[in-house]
């Protein structure tokens, strides 16, 4: 019995203008992102200097030499990280084709550099987040939620539309009650908004936002110490709200006043309340959907750009609990 190999096709091109150290920066530490795209795509790539072959069936050729170029382009520019490189195939291989990414371009400008949205929802959070003055962003973790907001956030300061930014988040685990922990609000709440540092640091630098923090432009608080206050000329973010209850949700929203924009973030399948039916954000998706001027993008698996095994471990999960 003989076995009959797929047949395969090739394609051969050349990346101008050479340039070795963006040429290193496509192909990743080790080759890393050439591989990446080996597996995205089920081909082969081999190159020589600037000369690529790739090798795999014909109707991805195509796909994988714009993958290749719209990448090289960006080496111009900036480095290239994993997580870019995942989400550029993710478009090349799905629906969406990059011309029509690229026309939909959602660019935040920060001093630390351009955050670009990357993927139809991630477009559509943005776009949103410069149109409404509510807006939800739910969906599993890594699908860039958070770091979104936040970079919605620094730009609304550093062109002052806004005076201030708020990060608010329950702190579910302690039960609201943080009492027990050592430090001050702001020491006993930095566990707990970790994530929204790390992308303000990225942003803005740590020495700035230390600064900003002092002088209260940036505030870090529970959630259960808004109660009362009225937020004018603010951005407000609200992360992890699934682990809101349907009077904190209610509170939360009830802040928001003159000049301010509120992002409230957070996955419904991660819900750590007792009783997950009691979430402030699955009764407030039901109860605010019809409600015009407040906007929501849902995030799914294909939009995770963390490592690829996050985004098989998220699928395996839907379909485990489906069952």
């Amino acid at each position: 019995m003989t076995i009959e190999k797929p047949s395969l096709d090739s394609i051969s091109f050349e990346l101008s203008p050479a340039d070795n150290p963006r040429l290193a920066n496509l192909c990743g530490h080790l080759d890393e992102h050439l591989r990446m795209m080996e597996r995205g795509f089920g081909v082969e790539i081999n190159n020589r200097g600037v000369k690529f072959q790739i090798i795999g069936k014909a109707e991805v050729l195509a796909n994988v030499q714009e993958v290749v170029h719209e990448l090289y382009a960006e080496t111009a520019q900036t480095v290239l990280v994993p997580e870019q490189v995942h989400m550029t195939i993710r478009q090349a291989d799905g629906e969406e084709t990059l011309a029509v990414v690229e026309q939909q371009q959602v660019v935040i400008k920060t001093k630390r550099g351009l955050v670009k949205a990357r993927g139809e929802n991630q477009h559509d959070y943005l776009r949103k987040a410069m149109t409404y003055d509510i807006n939800f962003g739910v969906g599993p973790a890594g699908t860039g939620k958070t770091y979104l907001a936040v970079a919605c956030a620094v730009e609304a300061l550093e062109r002052d539309f806004v005076r201030r930014i708020l990060l608010v988040r329950p702190a579910v685990e302690a039960g609201e009650n943080l009492g027990f922990l050592p430090g001050d609000l702001s020491q006993k709440v930095d566990p707990y908004l970790r994530p929204l540092y790390d992308a303000l640091y990225e942003m803005l630098g740590f020495e700035r936002v230390a600064k900003l923090i002092e002088r209260n432009v940036i505030e870090v608080a529970p959630l259960a110490y808004m109660r009362g206050r009225t937020l004018n000329e603010s951005f407000i973010i609200l992360d992890e709200a699934q682990n809101t209850t349907k009077e904190q949700m209610k509170m939360f929203l009830t802040r928001m006043g003159y000049n301010s924009t509120v992002m409230i973030t957070g996955d419904i399948t991660q819900i750590d309340l007792p009783n997950p039916q009691a979430s402030g954000l699955r009764h407030a998706i039901e109860v605010l959907k019809d409600i015009e001027g407040i906007g929501f993008t849902f995030f799914q698996a294909k939009d995770i750009v963390r490592h690829a095994l996050v985004q098989k471990v998220v699928v395996a999960y839907e379909s485990a609990e489906r069952a």
